[in-house]
């Protein structure tokens, strides 16, 4: 089976926001490179994630000021991971376990990427098909 670490966005690629950041900026970040999530950092060290669902649920739903309303407020944190050399399947079933959409990838406890269900999806959209 596949390791995650074959589909995992690099750490290097990674959209952050500082923990200050306003929902609003974030939120406009996210639109505008068309991604669903973010990373929250304080000094340049992650700390957070910051994805669509906690903007609908963390603010939409409970009629928060995003323009008030900092990330660190808001944010899912700790980042739950996964080990780069474990499948497909494992982080597959880790998601659905835990109700999640984005694992941090790790090497050796380090987080080196991270890994989506779209991700996933991509994955099993090209599998070969019987």
């Amino acid at each position: 089976m596949v390791p995650v670490k074959s589909f995992m966005v690099p750490k290097d690629k990674f959209i952050s926001v500082d923990r200050d950041t306003d929902v609003r900026k974030a939120a406009q970040v996210m639109r505008d490179r068309n991604i669903g999530s973010v990373f929250i950092t304080r000094d340049n060290e992650i700390i957070g994630i910051l994805t669509d669902t906690d903007l609908v649920r963390r603010v939409v739903a409970v009629g928060a000021d995003a323009a008030k309303t900092p990330v660190e407020q808001i944010m899912s944190a700790p980042i739950l991971t996964i080990e780069e050399n474990k499948t497909i399947l494992d982080a597959n079933d880790m998601m659905a376990a835990h109700h999640l959409r984005h694992l941090g990838v790790t090497r050796n406890g380090a987080l080196v990427g991270m890994i989506s269900v779209r991700d996933l999806v991509v994955f099993l959209t090209n599998l070969p098909r019987k």
